[in-house]
């Protein structure tokens, strides 16, 4: 087949092809909705853990049925476990871990960004934050609780510590992969500094950013459960340390169920706002 010939016939096949609509990444990998699958995969593991502990494989105090699981979440959420009802544990939890996330966001955020736009500031931070960012929670448990008491302080320090670094990380890493050609552009077109940072560099750092988020929040619930073993009196992560001293394996798995739980609805709700905020986001 000639040169000409095999021009002719890709011509062709563009213009046979589905034309791709604006916004659409065409052939992608991973696009489409997963959701059914997720939903598929779930019933059939659940369907796997009501098999094995059915068939007695694996004795109930090592892994309780999900019928004996749902029957303590409702019993702790009507009747309560370790004097607080399910509803307090909750609500003692969430306002640790998205209290400290709150905090984390307005100083992290901001520090990242200076890191990523600023040789000072970045050179001022980035040892800070390399070095206790591989650290984990337990180890500085005991000094927070030396600095801070055994109070509430120290337990939202504890995860406001755990959830900065990423944070951080992520600001930098956005600002990082900004395209020097769009910065360029904006100062030829007459912008200020001010004005590139804010129409230029934030909206191109906000896919990484929300991410950080993501990321961020898991790192405050795992480590609420480290945060919640110093005299708390209330909390997922103290009931689910009260359970397991007590053998009450339904109700730690029922706090486990519960944390990852809230996580995913915080993780969708992030997700929802990905699409709202930066809908441009791995889209050609």
């Amino acid at each position: 087949m000639s040169t000409a010939t095999r021009r002719r016939s890709l011509i062709q096949r563009i213009r046979q092809a589905r034309p791709v609509k604006p916004g659409e990444q065409y052939g992608a990998p991973g696009n489409g909705s997963s959701l059914v699958l997720s939903l598929v995969t779930s019933a059939l593991l659940i369907a796997l853990w009501a098999w094995v502990t059915h068939m007695a494989w694996i004795k109930p105090l090592f892994l309780p049925s999900p019928q004996a699981v749902w029957e303590q979440f409702t019993l702790v959420a009507t009747e309560g476990f370790a004097d607080a009802t399910l509803l307090t544990h909750i609500a003692w939890s969430s306002m640790r871990v998205f209290g400290a996330f709150a905090a984390a966001t307005l100083t992290a955020v901001p520090i990242g960004i200076l890191m990523g736009v600023n040789r000072i500031a970045r050179g001022v931070f980035d040892p800070i934050v390399e070095f206790y960012r591989p650290l984990p929670p337990l180890a500085y448990l005991p000094l927070v609780v030396i600095w801070m008491g055994i109070g509430e302080a120290s337990k939202m320090l504890l995860i406001y510590l755990a959830m900065f670094a990423p944070l951080a990380m992520s600001a930098r890493a956005g600002v990082r992969s900004v395209a020097i050609e769009q910065i360029h552009a904006a100062y030829s077109m007459g912008a200020t500094r001010g004005q590139v940072l804010r129409h230029v560099i934030l909206p191109a750092a906000l896919p990484e950013i929300l991410t950080g988020m993501r990321i961020a929040i898991g790192f405050g619930w795992t480590t609420l459960v480290a945060a919640e073993m110093v005299a708390a009196t209330a909390g997922l992560g103290f009931m689910v340390l009260s359970a397991s001293k007590f053998l009450v394996t339904e109700v730690v798995i029922m706090g486990i169920l519960v944390i990852g739980a809230l996580a995913l609805m915080f993780d969708l709700t992030m997700r929802w706002l990905e699409r709202r905020l930066v809908p441009w986001k791995g889209r050609a």
